[in-house]
């Protein structure tokens, strides 16, 4: 039987965990075995560069912060080494670092993840991970944007060429005449 104080602590785990997974938009669980420590400090590197937080959780920890988040479903997947990783605010990034790290190691697995409180079968997270990240996605969006009002402009500057061309051809034509 655990002491009170270690009780309290893993209550304070679970609750902690909770509120984090309510807060996120996305997660992933993954296996993390068989990785060095120098492959995991990599990884967590690239993840908290991207704002994910990565916290390896024993799986009954885990299992009750679910379903204190109300996040059914991931009970079967909980086995093993689990490590969770959160993000606040990019639905993809997440799943993207941790699947392209999972393609290249035989050992490392996502297990599962969630979409806001709502569980995702592993392959929406492969298809989440071949998305390009928000800034690609927010360059594109203005490239569009930008398209008509770029062809716009180079229309009127061609008019413009044209009728100074036609102009400076009129000038120089004049003096001939005289």
């Amino acid at each position: 039987m655990p002491s009170q104080k270690v009780l309290e602590q893993k209550q304070q785990i679970v609750a902690d965990l909770a509120e984090r997974i309510q807060g996120s938009v996305a997660g992933v669980i993954v296996s993390y075995e068989g990785i060095t420590v120098d492959e995991d400090t990599k990884l967590r590197k690239d993840l908290r560069e991207a704002g994910v937080k990565y916290t390896v959780v024993k799986n009954t920890l885990i299992k009750r912060a679910a379903e204190k988040a109300g996040l059914t479903g991931i009970d079967e997947v909980l086995n093993g080494t689990s490590a969770i990783a959160t993000s606040d605010e990019d639905y993809v990034a997440a799943a993207r670092i941790l699947q392209k790290f999972a393609d290249g190691h035989k050992t490392f697995a996502v297990k599962t993840g969630y979409l806001d409180n709502d569980v995702i079968s592993l392959e929406k997270i492969q298809s989440l991970a071949k998305l390009p990240s928000r800034e690609v996605l927010l360059a594109n969006v203005l490239g569009a944007f930008q398209a008509p009002i770029a062809s716009f402009a180079r229309a009127v500057q061609a008019i413009v060429d044209k009728e100074n061309g036609e102009a400076v051809a009129d000038s120089a034509e004049a003096p001939a005449e005289a």
